[in-house]
């Protein structure tokens, strides 16, 4: 059989198509090495086969296609990507519903059965043989066991054949040591010593235990499948934001509603008022307000005019906007977020080392615990002896276990990156939310971060009898033939001031580092520095004086000159961002010291300093001295979070403790930082700060919950109270209160859905 370089082998066998492949080819068909790899049959009409990759919220090390249980701790494997169609429950809480509401079933007339000595008229012991009762009990036992109990004895029974001992080992165990023995009692009493039998010759069984414990670890199951389904709800509500069809526009002008996986790059689109934009892009033709709140975290919608960005998800206010696709499919700034999270949650925290130190030594411990009380009932205990020794042993295998000490971590952290996307704050992974919370110095870029990173006409001086608007005028007709963020902004301040149709420019010259010349309406203009008008013999004395006051606010002075004289002066600045001194205000109270690095001029980045109240300035420093400088604030003994939105900020983001990227910015200081403020509001900041430090305190208080469960729930299921209060803990109990830890935890990380940040 012959095989091209470039397309698949196929070979069929027994009804199974298997596929075959060369590196090369992979890219070709975009597929990954699995694809082929992997042979699967072709499924069913009746059969969806679900070909995600699923991994454990415990363990995100093990992930496989497809659903199923981690083989360390037995818990079901979640989908590594949400689906937004995936609005009811889950296969699993399906399955575990059901089981629970037969075993229920079950025993309750159980439960009735045996407790009825208790109650005279439900008491059939009087007219009913005890072995009968017995044989009654095993009918209804069977079912809930046998059935309802069978994925923890298949979960038990592959954490002993993997080596990875959990909280299922327990269950099955406890459960199991105690529906064998009643099941032996049952058919043949005989086989035990006389003292462990009743007047009638009969053995006291457990099949009530087994049963009801079984039940509660169901009912436990189903309340914590239901909240952890709740942990991805962010996720969907981001997925729900994106519309199914959008509008788009043809070559010749027609229109139609096609499905948005449909659309490719460069495609125009139409958005009409109220609706959902489909894609990235970016705005061709019209203007409107666009509600971007649940990207950004902002209720405030933002004006779009031609040439402004929209995003994938955001809603359109009033107006129509026509837009060229720019980023569709996963290339979508919302696909990215949503991919973003889904990996935060997966994710490991630091913290989460004690956790599974804990629980390397739990479980063997446990059994040994159990043990060693079966043996001490059993030697030291009154009679019945053995029947002590196996209930308080049964009872520290069902309450040790650690599922509360598995789910303390992954769970809070789950949530706490899903609240942080809710408010414009990505999480890129669990250890940059963990150590942002212990930073104590923040850094900031000017550019950008502190300022918006555009400047802007913020002065026009005129003289020797030429007005404002002349002066603005003469020198946007200049600017218009320059490339320089400076000439952007008088050009555009221009056009706001309506200062009239700009002229010709003749004779156009970019003096390097000193400014433009060029001919316009007939007149020679310099647009530029003092050094400039000075070259070329022109009095700056004037302007010099006019420029001082704009200066000390920190604004680039444009001295202009017509026909050799002084005509006026333009001041240029980056406007610091309204809400940057707010945010700063708060960041202060944070006791964080503040620090700015910038490659601006030393007296521009002071002015900004000063206004903001911040002591520590590095200027004019070069994109790799930037991560010097935090290294040195490292070598101190200082924890460093770097906040930046340029690819000059790329490396001193890497370098950080914390990187933190301002949305606006670009994709590489995006990838390079921990943390993203998607609307490039500083305030972000202290979100994902209130955010860091809610998480932490979460899985503390989750930590110390199942830390104290344990420390204190196996001596009293061991029996060491009874000897001085004759208190002793059912298996029955032993497993409300196992099923209880489990749900506290997770209800307790659910607390942060509802935290202000």
């Amino acid at each position: 059989m012959k095989v091209s370089a470039d397309s698949p082998l196929r070979h069929d066998h027994a009804g199974t198509t298997y596929f075959f492949c060369s590196t090369k080819c992979l890219a070709k068909f975009k597929a990954t090495p699995e694809t082929y790899l992997a042979p699967k049959a072709a499924p069913t009409q009746t059969e969806k086969t679900d070909t995600r990759f699923y991994t454990c919220p415990m363990h995100p090390e093990i992930h496989q296609v497809g659903p199923g249980s981690c083989p360390k701790c037995g818990m079901a494997l979640e989908p590594e990507e949400v689906s937004a169609e995936e609005e009811g429950p889950s296969a699993e809480l399906l399955d575990m519903t059901r089981r629970f509401k037969v075993s229920l079933l079950f025993s309750v007339p159980l439960v009735v059965l045996t407790m009825g000595e208790m109650i005279t008229a439900l008491n059939v012991h009087r007219f009913l043989p005890t072995a009968l009762i017995n044989w009654i009990q095993l009918l209804l036992a069977t079912p809930v066991v046998v059935w309802a109990g069978w994925p923890f004895f298949k979960r038990g029974y592959e954490s002993v054949r993997s080596r990875h001992l959990n909280m299922f080992t327990l269950i099955a165990i406890g459960t199991g040591v105690a529906y064998l023995f009643s099941i032996v009692a049952t058919f043949a009493p005989n086989l035990f010593p006389a003292n462990f039998r009743g007047h009638a010759g009969n053995v006291d069984v457990y099949f009530e235990a087994a049963a009801v414990i079984i039940t509660l670890v169901l009912l436990g199951q189903v309340f914590e499948l239901r909240a952890r389904g709740q942990t991805s709800s962010a996720i969907r509500a981001l997925l729900n934001l994106a519309p199914k069809q959008a509008r788009i526009i043809h070559p010749d002008g027609s229109e139609t509603d096609v499905e948005v996986s449909a659309i490719q790059v460069h495609a125009k689109l139409r958005i009409r008022p109220g609706e959902k934009i489909s894609v990235d892009g970016v705005v061709a033709l019209g203007s409107s307000s666009v509600d971007e709140s649940m990207i950004t975290g902002e209720s405030m919608p933002v004006e779009k005019r031609e040439g402004d960005k929209v995003t994938a998800g955001t809603t359109n206010g009033t107006g129509t906007l026509i837009f060229t696709a720019t980023g569709v499919g996963k290339d979508t700034l919302l696909a990215q977020i949503v991919k973003m999270v889904s990996e935060a949650q997966r994710s490991r925290a630091p913290i989460q080392r004690v956790a599974d130190t804990v629980a390397a030594f739990f479980v063997p411990g446990v059994v040994a615990t159990a043990i060693l009380t079966a043996v001490a009932w059993a030697v030291w205990g009154p009679e019945p002896k053995l029947t002590y020794a196996l209930v308080n042993a049964v009872a520290v295998l069902i309450i040790a276990c650690p599922c509360a000490l598995g789910l303390a971590t992954p769970m809070s952290i789950m949530v706490g990156t899903g609240r942080g996307a809710e408010n414009g704050v990505l999480i890129k992974n669990a250890e940059a939310l963990e150590t942002f919370e212990k930073v104590d110095t923040l850094v900031f870029d000017k550019t950008g971060t502190l300022t918006e990173g555009k400047p802007k006409l913020m002065a026009v001086i005129n003289m020797n009898g030429f007005t404002e608007p002349e002066v603005l005028r003469l020198a946007a007709s200049l600017e218009r033939g320059s490339e320089h963020p400076l000439a952007s902004a008088v050009v555009k301040g221009a056009s706001e001031k309506s200062v009239g149709e700009l002229w010709e420019t003749r004779d156009f010259k970019s003096v390097t580092g000193t400014g433009i010349t060029g001919t316009v309406n007939g007149r020679v203009l310099l647009l530029g520095n003092e050094k400039l008008l000075n070259d070329n013999g022109v009095s700056t004395g004037a302007l010099a004086e006019a420029a001082r006051p704009l200066q000390a606010e920190g604004q680039t002075a444009l001295f202009l000159a017509v026909d050799g004289q002084p005509a006026g002066l333009l001041g240029v600045a980056d406007p610091i961002k309204e809400s940057t001194f707010e945010a700063i205000k708060e960041l202060k109270k944070e006791n964080l010291r503040l620090v700015i690095i910038t490659g601006d001029h030393p007296s521009t980045a002071s002015v900004v300093a000063a206004k903001l109240g911040i002591d520590e300035v590095h200027a004019q420093i070069l994109p790799q001295q930037k991560s010097i400088i935090i290294k040195e604030l490292q070598a101190q003994g200082r924890k460093v979070a770097m906040a930046g939105d340029g690819v000059n900020d790329a490396p001193a983001l890497s370098q950080a403790d914390v990187g933190i990227a301002m949305g606006t910015g670009t994709d590489i200081a995006i990838q390079s930082a921990g943390i993203t403020i998607l609307n490039g509001d500083l305030r972000g900041i202290l979100r994902a700060r209130r955010l860091s430090e809610a998480t932490l305190s979460n899985i503390r208080q989750n930590l110390f919950f199942a830390f104290v469960y344990n420390f204190l729930g196996v001596p009293v299921a061991a029996g060491v109270l009874y000897p001085f209060f004759g208190i002793l803990l059912s298996p029955m109990l032993a497993a409300a209160a196992m099923s209880l830890s489990s749900l506290s935890v997770v209800a307790n990380a659910l607390r942060l859905k509802s935290i202000k940040i």
